[in-house]
């Protein structure tokens, strides 16, 4: 139970509640075992009437009696027992709650490596489902736990204070199973590991199938896909299965060596009576009692540690990830506005994941409220230089300054809150198109988001639609067309009113003469803003303060679009290709 030493913060943070139920679950059970006792007695009160001790109505007043006390105590041990189940299932919901909140928030600190190094459904199925493991742990375990020991040490020593010899030979099948739970319970652990990986498995690739299914669709792979997902299910069901054989292995031994316990009451207890060594048969039943009391605690014993091996195997899996440190780090906790000046000093930034160097030792200076636009091949740094303005990422090498601070010396939500980003490949949630443009601003008023998109050129394709701005979109926007899809990013980020404008070639997938008027008005909503504008068309950038060519990580070219297109080079050579282009 290494990995579940984790969640004994939560135990002691809800310990009064936990408490609580401890002390709840010892009434119910101290209530229980009245029965045994008076069953006894009732027979007790037969043999005496059967001896003529006592007269029929003296037998019948004393068996009201004792089945009065027994009624009661039972509906008092079933009151206590619903309280337990109040307060301790409670409480592991409350666990499971700051569990998924702790995990959640730790992965929206940990940096952009950690998501392309690990799938969605991997991640997801970290959150839910070996959260819920863990839950059983810390709720149903935990309550049948107390319960069970509660019960053994209530019951036992009655047992041998009643008739010592019929205890012991009643309770020598528990060592036997003990032995055989401490084995079955290693076996379990390790199978239990093996199922979780697979359902992380299958989450991921049900997961990607249906983000990617107009791919899928397309290219009509359906097939394919259903016959990758049969052998998934196949294996995950083999690990299963070889997870259920061992934990079937757990009822039918309870039962076999409850019922030889019984037998043993019987046999040992006749003889006894026989041998008036014990002076009731009542004390036999008693004993039966007490065995078929103990039945569920010894038989939940193996489910119970099922329970806390799956557990373990799952909160193994939680700590895998909470253990890991982010590497962006806000090491500033005051706030620190921004006016927006950028300075890139012999930057340089090599992905982990790839081992590629993205820019080698570029220096440039963005003043407050400029305009630059950032041109270059695929693959030549230009998103890594928003990405790293943005501090998604750390440089491997030099400095990048806002207003004159080093970055990591700024507030890491400043830095944020006064960027709006607006990427290439557009997200959008599956909410309304007013929700997505909202993300912004939450507090925007109607007037605002219509007020913005008008200016990105989308307000009269959203009153198109049938219910407007209150149109559900789908899955990460395919409602929507790319077009579309990036006009709304744009609208989202000019209602967030930043310092800082990083446009990721965010007009691609929009028209020449749409994307004149966007630039047009991105222009005006942005005099006083410094904005980053990277594109692949020189008509983007034609009115920039200033143009950056990157090519292979390096500045290549750098200036303003009159005396670039005067200079032999890239950018010369590309602006007239894409002019040819327009014309033809």
């Amino acid at each position: 139970m290494k990995e579940l030493k984790y969640i004994n913060k939560y135990l002691k943070k809800y310990g009064t509640q936990l408490l609580l139920g401890l002390i709840i679950t010892i009434i119910a059970r101290v209530f229980s075992l009245v029965t045994p006792s008076y069953v006894k007695k009732s027979i007790e009160v037969v043999e005496k009437y059967g001896n003529n001790s006592i007269d029929r109505s003296e037998a019948k007043e004393l068996l009201l009696e004792n089945i009065l006390i027994i009624l009661g105590t039972a509906l008092l041990a079933a009151l206590f027992t619903f309280l337990m189940r109040q307060t301790i299932i409670k409480v592991s919901r409350y666990i499971e709650y700051d569990l998924k909140n702790e995990v959640f928030d730790h992965y929206q600190l940990l940096n952009l490596n950690f998501y392309k190094k690990n799938r969605t459904g991997d991640l997801m199925n970290r959150i839910s489902e070996d959260v819920s493991e863990v839950r059983n742990y810390a709720g149903p375990a935990l309550m049948y736990g107390i319960n069970t020991i509660t019960l053994f040490a209530c019951i036992i020593p009655i047992m041998f204070m009643t008739a010592p010899k019929l205890a012991l030979y009643t309770l020598i099948p528990l060592p036997i199973l003990s032995v055989l739970i401490f084995n079955i319970s290693k076996v379990i652990h390790k199978r239990s590991t093996i199922v979780q990986q697979y359902l992380s498995k299958l989450s991921t690739f049900t997961q990607e199938s249906f983000s990617g299914i107009s791919v899928i669709k397309a290219y009509g792979l359906e097939n394919n896909i259903n016959k990758e997902l049969t052998e998934l299910a196949i294996e995950g069901k083999n690990k299963s299965m070889n997870l259920a054989k061992v934990n079937a292995w757990f009822f039918p031994l309870m039962v076999l060596l409850i019922g030889i316990s019984t037998i043993f009451v019987i046999y040992i207890g006749g003889q006894q009576y026989i041998n008036g060594e014990i002076e009731s048969v009542g004390v036999i039943a008693e004993f039966v009692i007490y065995v078929n009391m103990l039945t569920w605690p010894v038989a939940i014993i193996g489910w119970l540690t099922s329970i806390v091996q799956r557990a373990e195997a799952s909160q193994k899996r939680i700590n895998e990830f909470l253990h890991i440190t982010p590497t962006i780090k806000n090491e500033v906790l005051e706030l620190t506005p921004l006016q927006g000046k950028i300075e890139f000093k012999n930057v340089t930034f090599t992905y982990e994941d790839t081992n590629i160097t993205a820019l080698k030792n570029i220096s440039f200076t963005i003043e407050k409220g400029q305009t630059v636009a950032i041109i270059g091949k695929t693959g030549s740094g230009k998103s890594t230089i928003l990405d790293l303005v943005a501090r998604l990422y750390d440089v491997s090498s030099g400095e990048i300054l806002l207003d004159n601070t080093p970055i990591k010396n700024l507030n890491l939500n400043s830095i944020r809150q006064e960027v709006g980003a607006v990427p290439q490949d557009a997200f959008l949630f599956s909410d309304s198109i007013k929700n997505n443009i909202k993300f912004g601003k939450e507090n925007a008023t109607d007037e605002e988001i219509i007020k913005v998109a008008k200016k990105a050129v989308v307000h009269k394709n959203i009153m198109d639609f049938t219910k407007k701005y209150d149109t559900i979109l789908g899955e990460r926007g395919i409602t929507l067309s790319g077009g579309q899809k990036q006009r709304v990013s744009i609208a989202r980020a000019l209602l967030k009113d930043p310092q800082i404008y990083l446009f990721d070639d965010c007009l691609s997938a929009v028209d020449t003469e749409t994307e004149e008027v966007i630039l047009k008005n991105l222009k005006n909503a942005s005099k006083s803003k410094t904005t980053l504008l990277v594109s692949h068309r020189v008509s983007s950038a034609k009115n920039a303060d200033k143009i950056i060519i990157l090519k292979e990580g390096k500045i290549l070219q750098e200036g303003t679009h009159t005396s670039l297109i005067e200079t032999d080079g890239y950018y010369k050579d590309l602006y007239h290709t894409q002019l040819i282009d327009k014309e033809s």
